[in-house]
């Protein structure tokens, strides 16, 4: 029998992800904070619950992704959260990012009442979200990671099982230094090609296919240099990330300079208001510090 499935969080990367899984045939009930996006998966043949806990009583597999550690604790753990809900043999996925101590403190509190968790974050934007092309790491049981799988393929294409609890928010946080230090290089070489007065498109295009190719060059670059900061990832949650990331490398006693280097910038353009748009958005603060603006009139 196909376990029912439950989703929590229909916000950026979680609306793609529940429409996929109804379009694989999975029959899923939903819960959102804010009642209003539940209706268009009502709509589309999804059932919607009255609370988290009210999800997981009629639900062997729940699956959250929400904003922070918080808010997950937050749903599973509060007053009317997925705890007081479930049923001894379920599975929980929590596929948002955070972090991964509290990951291991939240499996172990489940365990002890017969339910079993994976951590199963995630990378590549609402566009990944929507198309059914995540990349998903994924912590937990070699068994549990079987069970979960049919669910994982309606959502992503690359799934890998990184080790035990734990390890898929820790594999992330590696995704996400990647992801932020590519940006600031990004960054870095569009101004350096807007002050030499180069054709921006055809410079990336020159680049994209060699050893400085990148996603994040070939996706979020070229929205740079059009000025389109629309989000496929915000500010805010990137640099909840990146908070994370820092955490975590300080307990290892680690020194991430690059990334500390980010995230100083990200703060500055929070404290401008600018949290909304997308990670991409990295650029501007350079921008300030070099007073040009990629995308605007070539330079003479």
């Amino acid at each position: 029998m196909t376990d029912r499935v439950g989703f929590i969080g229909l916000g950026i990367m979680g609306r793609g992800m529940t429409r996929n899984l109804l379009n694989a045939g999975h029959a899923v009930t939903v819960w959102n904070r804010t009642a209003a996006r539940m209706e268009e998966f009502v709509a589309a043949g999804a059932t919607a619950a009255a609370s988290p806990a009210a999800l997981a009583a009629v639900c062997e597999v729940v699956i959250l992704c929400v904003s922070d550690t918080p808010d997950v604790e937050q749903v599973l753990l509060g007053e009317q959260g997925v705890i007081h809900g479930i049923r001894p043999g379920s599975l929980v996925i929590d596929m948002s990012t955070i972090s991964p101590q509290a990951t291991r403190d939240l499996a172990a509190r489940l365990a002890a009442q017969g339910v079993a968790m994976l951590d199963a974050p995630v990378s590549g934007g609402s566009e990944g979200a929507a198309r059914g092309t995540l990349s998903i790491m994924v912590g937990g049981s070699e068994a549990d990671f079987a069970r979960a799988l049919p669910l994982f393929q309606a959502m992503g294409k690359t799934i890998t099982r990184v080790g035990e609890q734990g390890a898929g928010q820790l594999v992330k946080l590696v995704n996400q230094i990647l992801v932020v230090v590519n940006m600031l290089a990004v960054s870095e070489a569009l101004l350096f090609a807007q002050a030499g007065g180069l054709d921006l498109p055809k410079t990336i295009q020159a680049v994209a296919g060699g050893a400085a190719g990148s996603w994040m060059l070939s996706n979020r670059g070229t929205q740079a240099i059009v000025r389109d900061f629309r989000p496929g990832f915000t500010i805010d949650l990137q640099q909840k990330d990146v908070r994370l990331v820092l955490e975590a490398a300080d307990q290892m006693g680690l020194p991430l300079l690059a990334t500390g280097m980010v995230y100083q910038l990200y703060r500055s353009l929070q404290q401008q208001g600018l949290g909304h748009e997308g990670n991409h958005a990295l650029i501007k603060a350079l921008e300030h510090l070099a007073l040009r603006q990629v995308g605007a009139a070539p330079d003479a």
